[in-house]
């Protein structure tokens, strides 16, 4: 499936390069330009990263609940 239409760049191609080590959508663009062009990909993108509309599963599956560094230092 297609994240980015204008660059017909996919899902699993975001997920390659971020399993490569891209982290952040700046990172995806610069691999292969994906959230360059309109802008509409890069939530999708986000969410594949784990950031943004959709929580990473890794933090959501924490039976202990996260603070910010602001909640711990108060």
């Amino acid at each position: 499936m297609y994240v980015c239409s204008c660059f017909q760049v996919t899902e699993a191609q975001v997920q390659q390069h971020a399993d490569r080590g891209a982290c952040t959508p700046r990172q995806i663009a610069s691999a292969c330009k994906a959230g360059t062009d309109c802008g509409s990909c890069v939530r999708r993108i986000q969410a594949i990263l784990g950031r943004g509309a959709f929580p990473r599963r890794d933090l959501a599956d924490r039976s202990e609940p996260v603070l910010t560094e602001l909640e711990e230092a108060a």
